[in-house]
């Protein structure tokens, strides 16, 4: 939750979906474990999520106490994914293949800093983590049912 807009109660919310207002679809959202956040109901698409009102804020005093809350939405709730797409939470704890089938670490995270979805691949080793650009170059190839990928990190001479 980012806090309130206007005066009325309102909640701003960043969004990490691909259509803001499917999470006004989804109308009730959970907290981290599972216990109910937030009833959504009505909102508008805004600059990185959306507005909107909340059962739970009457006033901006309410609205604001609400900073900072994490929403979920449970896995139930989504639409399966289709052939050859998924979640990319599902892609965390993956395993990171070389082209020839060898484990080199496994996926620690997904982020997008602006530029694009990277994947954080903590070595095999337990040496340092490094990014890698979620592209079908850097992955050719993700088995999410079989818990692994494969990724092709650029070699020296191409950085």
């Amino acid at each position: 939750m980012a806090g309130a807009f206007g005066v009325k109660g309102e909640v701003r919310i960043a969004a990490f979906t691909a259509d803001p207002m499917a999470l006004v679809r989804y109308r009730e959202l959970k907290r981290a474990d599972g216990a109910p956040a937030l009833t959504l109901m009505a909102g508008r698409p805004a600059k990185g999520g959306l507005v909107a009102r909340a059962k739970e804020a009457d006033t901006r005093e309410q609205a604001e106490a609400l900073r900072g809350l994490e929403l979920y939405i449970p896995r139930e709730a989504l639409p399966a994914a289709a052939e050859d797409e998924f979640y990319l939470v599902d892609l965390i704890g993956l395993s990171a293949r070389d082209r020839f089938g060898a484990v080199i670490g496994s996926v620690k995270s997904v982020e997008n800093f602006g530029a694009g979805d990277l994947l954080e691949i903590a070595p095999e080793d337990g040496g340092a983590s490094w990014w890698l650009p979620f592209t079908k170059e850097a992955v050719p190839e993700v088995r999410v049912g079989e818990g692994w990928l494969v990724v092709a990190p650029p070699t020296e001479t191409e950085i």
